[in-house]
């Protein structure tokens, strides 16, 4: 067995969830390994609005299920946390219902609409970043606005970066897949634009600025450009970019998502970005929806997929099993990079994995409500045994 952890693990528990004694296992321990809790800074929980889609239970529950201890949950929701009231709705279901660590975003703006600047000032207590995810905030001067207040409270704006006018109601990558099958494409520029734009914002105001979900090439060198001239930015990136290019796309639900699966040239250059660390962190972007909302095909159907119980095997199998990178590497994206920006402490939390064991992804196993995965039939290694938050088992 093999500790990848940072503190003393309680034997007690690891024999709990093993169901054998710590001390005196038979079994092949090379392949049994316990690691620090996971953190996943961009998740969709859905609740309050929509818990027709997914639950703070469920999703909690999704989250230990893939070995995860402490998430951060994006504001598209019913009513938008834009203020202290709205925030403390959600916050009353986390303390019900949550079974991990749960940190909720106050909105960038009212309604996430992009209008008028949300309570920025009176959620900063209570919210662990601001984002309005789903949207990017489309004027200059909003986000300017935006960030010289998060300078002044010393937050980090979140960063969905999409320009709305370039979309023309595209809906998967515009590359060859598109282009073969007649589909409205979503350009590269729409994304990497809006992050071209905020950089030279942050440059000039000096907030702490985080991207999510990129997906192009150009988005990874405009940031490992900006690192390289001392902006305080970091980024995520999910796995089915790293995994997947625009042809292996089938017309079906479990395929979209936003921003979509690109070209092959992007996808190598996000390798590279894990690889030489221009890639903060692995996020999932975990988005559930309902079966009837993901079974229109990829024009008809919502965006988002969901992530939290796939996210680490899929990461093994196909960049540490072949030594893409490292399982260090791979940790300080998953656990460690995550943690130290948004400041989550680790505690004494960590989930143990059967590295040897193969199994084929049946989203009908999963703990959330959303089923809808590109990664459903694929062969993974890597199974959660169990996983333990600040003491506690919870699953």
């Amino acid at each position: 067995m093999k500790q990848f952890t940072r503190f003393a693990v309680d034997e007690k528990l690891v024999s709990a969830i093993l169901g054998t004694s710590f001390s005196n296992f038979s079994l092949c321990l090379d392949d049994i390994v316990i690691f620090p809790g996971f953190c996943d800074v961009h998740v969709h929980f859905r609740e309050p609005g929509f818990s027709y889609k997914e639950t703070i239970k469920t999703g909690s529950e999704a989250g230990a299920n893939g070995g995860y201890t402490d998430v951060c949950t994006m504001p598209n929701l019913n009513p938008v946390p834009d203020s202290v009231e709205n925030l403390q709705k959600q916050l009353d279901i986390i303390k019900r219902d949550g079974k991990i660590g749960i940190y909720p975003y106050g909105s960038i703006t009212v309604g996430q609409k992009g209008e008028v600047l949300a309570d920025l000032e009176g959620m900063k207590d209570l919210c662990i970043a601001y984002s309005d995810d789903g949207r990017g905030v489309q004027s200059d001067e909003m986000m300017a606005k935006a960030m010289k207040k998060a300078k002044e409270l010393d937050k980090i704006i979140v960063a969905h970066c999409e320009i709305n006018d370039l979309l023309k109601g595209g809906y998967i990558h515009d590359g060859e897949f598109a282009r073969l099958n007649g589909m409205k494409g979503i350009c590269s520029e729409s994304e990497w634009g809006q992050i071209k734009r905020d950089i030279e914002l942050v440059k000039k105001i000096g907030c702490k600025y985080h991207v999510c979900h990129i997906s192009t090439k150009e988005s990874v060198e405009l940031i490992r450009q900006a690192k390289a001239q001392g902006v305080d930015i970091t980024c995520e990136t999910a796995p089915h970019y790293l995994v997947f290019n625009d042809m292996d796309l089938k017309d079906e639900g479990r395929f979209k998502m936003n921003p979509p699966i690109r070209s092959e040239a992007d996808r190598l250059a996000l390798i590279e970005g894990i690889k030489d660390g221009t890639i903060d962190m692995i996020a999932t972007d975990h988005a559930p929806h309902s079966a009837e909302e993901k079974s229109k095909g990829l024009a008809g159907s919502n965006m988002g997929v969901v992530g939290l119980e796939t996210a680490f095997s899929v990461m093994y199998t196909h960049l540490v099993k072949p030594g893409v990178i490292t399982m260090e590497r791979l940790l300080d994206l998953m656990c460690y990079n995550p943690r130290e920006r948004f400041g989550i402490e680790l505690g004494n939390s960590f989930t143990v994995f059967d590295l040897g064991k193969k199994y084929v992804v049946d989203p009908r196993e999963f703990k959330s409500m959303g089923k809808a995965t590109p990664f459903e039939g694929c062969e993974l290694y890597g199974k959660c045994l169990g996983t333990v938050r600040n003491g506690q088992i919870i699953k």
